[in-house]
């Protein structure tokens, strides 16, 4: 996991008159799965969507793989959190996961195998023909999972995508997003609140401040995850290492 996948070069953003963040810089090695946590209003979403094209920076600027992003690529997939929104309700479940194969002007012939093959990997092959309003949120975010590994990304971007659900279904959808990243060789930049779900999950986590200033920029830590995988709901959360980074990052998610 040497190579730079995505890179932030000193990138600033301003929104509105405000500084949302401040010059900050790293790289999102390719197949890492790097997690960002920090208060509410700090940035998160805005760093996220920066990386994806969405948002031009104010100042400095994105790179993927050594070239600038001036906008949206097909080879960054973007899973929002609300899924509900996401979803085309008109359309059934191997619908909604045909729209990437569309505007990637996919031919049509190819298609159903490729729809078939993507809901099989997130355990929806069975629910093709059901509509959004049929299905739990769980199972309409492995939905929107399932268009975005449809694009054959090289990069996703998650936005708390879990964040709505209850806690039994957000657990597994960790696992099996943990599961997809592994077999897959996935790059995944993931947005969440839930300390622990970042610490499980991640490879990296990175701390952003709200309020950056010249002494105190957005980016306030980087910290790896030493703990080996694949991981458990249990046993992981009971490791003393996840305890110990707890105790490390639990600070930033407050006000600082």
């Amino acid at each position: 996991m040497s190579e730079a996948l995505l890179s932030f070069n000193k990138l600033s953003i301003h929104l509105g008159g405000r500084e949302i963040l401040s010059p900050t810089s790293f790289d999102v090695k390719r197949g890492e799965f790097v997690c960002v946590i920090g208060p509410s209003g700090c940035g998160k979403t805005t760093l996220l969507r920066a990386g994806a094209g969405f948002v031009a920076p104010s100042a400095g600027q994105v790179l993927k793989q050594g070239r600038v992003v001036t906008g949206p690529s097909r080879e960054v997939a973007f899973v929002f959190q609300d899924y509900g929104r996401a979803l085309l309700p008109w359309r059934t479940v191997a619908a909604n996961v045909s729209l990437a194969l569309e505007a990637a002007k996919v031919p049509t012939d190819q298609r159903a195998a490729r729809i078939a093959k993507v809901l099989a990997t997130v355990g929806l092959t069975a629910h093709a023909l059901k509509f959004p309003a049929q299905l739990s949120g769980g199972m309409q975010q492995r939905v929107q999972i399932a268009r975005c590994l449809a694009q054959e990304p090289a990069l996703m971007m998650m936005d708390e995508p879990f964040g709505a659900l209850d806690a039994m279904t957000r657990e597994g959808l960790q696992d099996e997003l943990a599961r997809l990243v592994r077999e897959q060789g996935l790059t995944v930049m993931f947005v969440t609140h839930d300390l622990e779900e970042a610490i499980y999950l991640g490879d990296r986590v990175f701390a952003l401040r709200a309020n950056p200033t010249a002494d105190k920029p957005s980016l306030a830590a980087m910290i790896e995850v030493n703990i080996p995988r694949p991981r458990n709901q249990l046993e992981t959360k009971e490791h003393p290492e996840f305890l110990r980074l707890r105790r490390e990052l639990y600070h930033y998610l407050g006000h600082q």
